[in-house]
């Protein structure tokens, strides 16, 4: 792939590609022949006998002899491609290490090998990372030393362990006992020869058991790789000296709603049953969805990292590092409401992060083809030269310029380098420009030119039609060309435009989403993928360090779908007026569902193993040997369902990744399920990632543009079983859901340090906007056949308090209909003068003193384990109500409008811009309708507390008792929804006139009406005796 080779635009379906160079200065593509070294670009040149020059016999990557030679001197010693030990060829001087090998002088008899060896070499020559580190002893030098069963096997000492996916391939020889251990592979000597009993001393004499004691005993080396050997993540258990009182406080609620609900059935309010049925039936519902909600945090877990033990893993001193590549996607649509500025900082921030250079590639999606995004992310690029070495060689955090350079903290605590200061003034300069450069071109972006855009070679833009454009793929860093102003190499960065047509359905950001996992998978192909929104910067830079924890753990790594990092934002006010922070769902809802299957997927902050997004299931744990049955009937019967569960393909739960594999290989049904791509097709089979070697890069970045054409995943799996799945506006949940449904688990991350940052819509408008979105969703999935409450069954691997979490997230916006109601009732009671309980004993009252005390009791254990501030768990209360009554209904409504209607309805993007002043965005007001339905209930229940104060004044002492009860109820609403009235005041504490328009019209309107008809109230016919008497 290489970088600055011009802008690649085509359509595979019209059969059109063109390359754009620009302004930027063409670089030829390297000659792949095989004629050209990878290493100096020189002639690779003949041996002595004329035939070309081969270095490594393995994958045949092509280098000359001098840097062969250099390799093996001074070196790794290793292809750089297959990472294989170069062999010693003829005519080359022997180097420390050629002992190892027979003391052949040539390559004559390199295929003078048995076909089990070879078949071992292809073993483990295939897998890319996790190779089995063998301790040797001090007369393991020879080769004819080593047992049969590791025979032809080149293992690197990388990780100490074998990987669990490979132990198959060992297993004629090992058991599976002997998974993470250390091995010595001692000669194979018999017990009982000369040859055992001094192998047998020497260990006793290692061990200080026989002889004088041995000062070496202690080998420093072996010390370092015991401590990789160590598992790379651990649970971290909440005491239980926390979570115990909270089980039990739970318990304990559910018993007293119970006896609660049990009493309200019981005792109906007979002169005012219609408010006594609407109270009941919102109660019920209001009971059913806290088993919801509470259930699913019954088993909280923390957990902890070891970067350390990754590090000396996987990066041990002069061995190739084999940390795995990480893909990275940016998602961007519109720069007018997501700044190309704000953009920039993430994408800088990616290109800073503290991981191997050569592991990281950055995919900027641009869904709204716009050249505005193009131009500012070649400045980004430019910049990135300067800003990505300055990152590293002074360690700063974070290392996204516009957070770092505005932190108000002491920049130069635990720097002691004496440029420091010299040399962060400059790059502070020099972002300041940067800055210039990029809102110059958003002024530039305003006003379109009636001939469309056009770039500085006089092409025009292919995408001034955003609806109507060829698909576009720019390498701006890579492999050449990619270097920062210290000569080292920067990270990948592609700018990716996909094809848009006329009558197509593109499916907004899951569909712009799958485009990236295909074109990253044709041009770098990394096992694992990490998802970004456009805001969302890197704020830790080892984060993905902590997410390869788990991953690349040998021990719960392959069963891992993806790491879900939480969501942190910069921007809010200490208050937090609208909940934006969300830490209740962060800290507390994640982490207990962590302890169950894994977290939901959240949209962002993602870090996904590429399998398990291709639709593959998690791989299967090592089968338990069959019981030797007796021949009775139980037995009998069980053998026969045995006999057909093989039949039926030996797992009835569904396939593994193996199987899959198989299965689609015996079938070709590659096409069916991946689409018309051959180069993706063979990626796909690739656990481990990497490009196949003979693809030269401009047949790369040919198929790239195929596989983002408009028709590619036409009668394909895309967005129904692979990647991200179609049907919701809120895809995410969607995605994560098919994966635990495969029986993939999940992991929550939560280092010290958040590992991402973003912004968040901290004014009212924008905030309801966005939750209507992530309700409306949820709706969807609801109406759609993949409901969590009857979707998933068949394979049973959707673990069942996993199930009750999904069903909430999907169920959640029914419950503004009962809160709707449920708030409106006190106003009611005050204007009719009814209530919704007929007076009360003494002993029913404890039921009621009992339900508030548990839910008091339950929040606040919940904050004692969580660490959740009882402000933000009040906010968070708060704003629970405030979108029920407006954002979740009106995501009900369009949702019940849609799926019996047909009618859809449009999202903006959720504006990213930040205003000059400290939370000016907080004071701003935008009209939406969704402030009508909570500013009618809040003047509602004003206008109750009036009506009703006012009629107790009236009637005397003797009323002012039951109306505390009604006054209760309604404060409880009021103080709910000040929030919501702060923010319609705004800076100026002034209401806009249109919300007090609608809002004071409907209330008064429902008032009159209510107490003209009075529907809820039990009536009367003909005149009251007790009032008037007989004689009336």
């Amino acid at each position: 792939m290489e970088a600055s080779a011009g802008l690649v635009a085509g359509s595979h379906n019209r059969n059109e590609l063109v390359v754009i160079h620009g302004h930027e200065e063409h670089k030829p593509l390297k000659n792949l022949d095989g004629q050209v070294c990878e290493i100096c670009g020189d002639e690779i040149g003949l041996t002595v006998e004329g035939d070309l020059f081969v270095a490594c016999n393995e994958c045949g990557f092509p280098v000359c002899r001098p840097c062969y030679e250099y390799e093996r001197r001074e070196g790794s010693q290793q292809c750089p491609q297959c990472k294989t030990r170069y062999k010693r060829l003829k005519g080359s001087p022997r180097v420390e290490g050629d002992e190892d090998e027979e003391d052949v002088d040539d390559i004559e008899h390199e295929f003078n090998i048995d076909d089990e060896q070879n078949k071992h070499r292809n073993i483990a020559e295939s897998m890319l990372y996790g190779k089995m580190s063998y301790g040797r002893g001090p007369e393991d030098d020879e080769s004819s030393q080593i047992p049969t069963g590791l025979a032809g096997i080149r293992s690197r000492p990388v990780s100490g362990e074998f990987p669990v996916g490979s132990s198959l391939a060992y297993g004629e020889h090992m058991s599976n006992s002997s998974l993470h251990k250390r091995v010595h592979p001692y000669p194979t000597s018999e017990p009982g020869s000369a040859r055992w009993n001094e192998r047998m001393d020497d260990w006793k004499m290692q061990q200080g058991n026989l002889g004088p004691e041995n000062d070496d005993a202690y080998d420093p080396d072996m010390a370092m790789l015991d401590e990789a050997r160590q598992p790379l993540s651990r649970k971290v258990p909440i005491a239980s000296s926390k979570l115990n009182p909270y089980r039990m406080v739970i318990v304990a609620r559910l018993v007293i709603l119970a006896f609660f609900l049990r009493y309200r059935i019981m005792n109906p309010v007979h002169d005012a049953i219609g408010l006594w049925l609407t109270s009941v039936i919102c109660e019920i519902w209001f009971a059913f969805s806290w088993i919801l909600d509470q259930f699913p945090k019954w088993f909280p877990i923390d957990r902890e990292t070891y970067l350390d033990r990754l590090s000396l893993r996987f990066e041990r001193e002069g061995e190739p590092n084999m940390l795995a590549s990480v893909d990275i996607f940016v998602s961007t649509v519109d720069p007018l409401k997501e700044p190309p500025l704000v953009t920039a900082n993430t994408i800088l921030s990616i290109l800073a992060v503290d991981y191997p250079v050569d592991k990281i590639s950055c995919y900027i999606s641009d869904d709204g083809a716009s050249m505005l995004t193009f131009e500012a992310l070649s400045q980004t690029a430019e910049f990135a030269r300067k800003w990505v070495p300055f990152c590293k060689k002074f360690a700063i955090e974070p290392r996204a310029p516009e957070m770092y350079f505005t932190l108000k903290v002491d920049y130069l605590k635990d720097k002691v380098q004496p440029t420091f200061v010299k040399e962060r003034r400059a790059m502070k300069r020099e972002y300041e420009e940067f800055k210039v450069r990029v809102n110059a071109l958003v002024a530039k972006a305003q006003k379109v030119p009636l001939e469309g855009w056009i770039m500085q070679d006089g092409t025009p833009w292919p995408g001034n039609n955003t609806k109507d454009h060829p698909g576009m793929i720019q390498v701006f860093l890579g492999q050449s060309g990619g270097h920062d102003t210290e000569g080292n190499e920067l990270p990948r960065l592609v700018y990716v435009s996909r094809e848009k047509r006329p009558g197509f359905a593109h499916h907004k950001k899951a569909g712009a989403m799958n485009a990236l996992v295909r074109v990253s998978g044709v041009l770098t192909n990394a096992p694992f993928m990490l998802n970004l929104d456009c805001d969302h910067y890197i704020n830790n830079s080892k984060a993905v360090r902590e997410a390869m924890c788990f991953l690349m753990d040998p021990q719960i790594g392959r069963k891992v779908c993806y790491v879900q990092f939480p969501q942190r934002f910069d921007g809010i006010d200490r208050h937090d007026r609208y909940a934006n922070r969300n830490t209740v769902f962060f800290d507390i809802n994640m982490k207990g569902l962590d302890g169950i299957q894994g977290p939901v997927y959240v949209g962002t902050g993602c870090v996904f193993r590429r399998q398990a997004l291709y639709g593959y299931e998690p791989p299967k744990g090592p089968k338990r040997p069959k019981m030797v049955t007796c021949g009775c009937c139980p037995c009998f019967g069980r053998r026969r369902k045995d006999r057909k569960h093989s039949k039926d393909g030996g797992n009835a739960n569904g396939p593994s990744l193996e199987d899959d594999k198989e299965f689609l290989m015996s079938n070709m049904n590659f096409e069916k399920k991946f689409g018309q791509s051959a180069i993706f097709v063979t990626s796909t089979l690739m656990e481990q990632g990497g490009v196949p070697p003979s693809s030269s890069p401009a047949a790369l970045l040919k198929e790239a543009i195929h596989v983002i054409s408009c028709g590619y995943e036409d009668k394909t799996e895309w967005g129904s079983e692979l990647g991200w799945i179609y049907g919701s506006i809120t895809e995410d949940i969607l995605t994560g859901f098919k994966m635990h449904c495969r029986g993939w688990r999940s992991i929550y991350c939560m280092p010290k340090l958040p590992a991402f940052k973003g912004s968040a819509p901290i004014n009212l408008s924008d905030r309801l906007n966005q939750v209507l979105r992530w309700a409306l969703g949820s709706v969807e999935i609801f109406f759609s056949h993949h409901c969590p409450a009857w979707y998933g069954f068949k394979g049973g691997k959707l673990r069942w308090l996993e199930r009750f979490a999904y069903v909430n997230t999907t169920i959640y916006p029914f419950t503004s209909l009962p809160l709707l109601a449920y708030c409106s009732l006190p106003a009611i009671c005050l204007l009719t003068d009814k209530f919704i309980m007929p007076p009360i004993s003494t002993f029913a009252s404890l039921f009621f003193i009992a339900l508030f005390l548990s839910i008091f009791a339950t929040g606040i254990l919940e904050l004692r384990w969580s660490g959740v501030s009882i402000e933000e768990w009040w906010r968070n209360e708060q704003f629970w109500v405030i979108g029920g009554i407006s954002a979740h209904l009106f995501a009900v409504i369009q949702g019940l409008l849609k799926v019996l209607a047909g009618i859809d309805t449009n999202f903006t993007v959720t504006s990213k811009t930040t205003d000059d002043e400290d939370f000016g965005e907080l004071y701003a007001f935008k009209w939406t309708t969704l402030l009508i339905p909570p500013t009618t209930v809040l003047i509602f229940n004003l206008v109750g507390v009036v009506a009703g104060i006012s009629d107790a004044i009236n009637n005397g002492y003797q009323s002012w008792g039951p109306l505390f009860g009604k006054l209760f109820f309604s404060f409880w609403v009021i103080v709910h929804l000040y929030p919501f009235l702060k923010g319609l005041m705004g800076r100026q504490n002034r209401t806009p006139t249109i919300v007090v328009i609608w809002s004071v019209l409907l209330a008064s309107i429902f008032s009159l009406l209510w107490v003209r008809i009075d529907p809820f109230v039990l009536k009367t016919k003909g005149p009251d005796t007790k009032m008037c008497g007989i004689n009336c």
